[in-house]
């Protein structure tokens, strides 16, 4: 069953949808408000977000935005408005897809169901990456060591999922820095990149000071080395 978080303040349109979701066999989860998205958000897993853009505490691109840091879960944006400066913002900002209200039921259904399918042929082999005891899951975004959750950030991830898909092969820093940017789309200097190595291996060696899977080769760049 597949679950599907809906972000939206219409009370007759939740209503609606959530006959109509739960009808199709799918489990609806409702946040009517960005904090309580946001709440919500943290307890559960879910498999495609519906984010209205107008609500009474902020906008769906601000919580399409915050997702997409951690998260490549399909997204649809469903709004009154129709310009196309907000459907370029939606869809720029990690949209999938962008429906205007009113809209047809069998429309959305037919959408939502595609976005699925897609999302499904994603998680077949090729989207998740194991060595050393960590496991990435590209399509939700998220690194695991051992099975517990790392608190990464954005850099962190990018940087670590570029070592991974590349194993055992020294990377120059050009080579990274030119593969990886900070959240705002800012290249980054290699001073930084000093920085970012230094937190990364904070967070999955298990001893940082003599690192063990991300080393240093030197005079040359860094490379993954694969233990297992």
């Amino acid at each position: 069953m597949s679950r599907i978080f809906l972000l939206e303040d219409d009370i007759s349109l939740i209503n609606g949808l959530s006959f109509a979701f739960k009808k199709q066999g799918f489990d609806l989860t409702v946040a009517r408000t960005l904090r309580e998205a946001n709440d919500l958000w943290a307890e559960g897993a879910y498999d495609l977000l519906l984010l209205d853009v107008s609500l009474p505490d902020g906008t769906g691109f601000e919580f399409c935005s915050s997702v997409r840091r951690v998260s490549r879960v399909p997204i649809i944006f469903l709004t009154a408005s129709d310009e196309e400066m907000n459907i370029i913002m939606g869809l720029d900002m990690g949209g999938d897809d962008y429906i205007t209200k009113p809209f047809k039921l069998g429309v959305l259904m037919s959408r939502v169901n595609a976005l699925l399918r897609r999302a499904k042929d994603f998680g077949a082999p090729g989207t998740q990456l194991n060595a050393n005891g960590i496991k990435v899951l590209l399509l939700q975004g998220q690194a695991f060591k051992n099975g517990e959750l790392l608190d990464l950030t954005a850099a962190e991830y990018k940087l670590l999922c570029l070592f991974m898909k590349n194993p055992n092969i020294v990377l120059t820093k050009e080579q990274i820095l030119s593969q990886l940017w900070d959240c705002e789309g800012s290249y980054i200097d290699s001073s930084t990149l000093t920085v970012y190595m230094r937190r990364l291996r904070m967070k999955i060696e298990d001893n940082p000071s003599e690192p063990q899977m991300l080393v240093t080769v030197r005079r040359m760049g860094y490379k993954w080395n694969v233990m297992d």
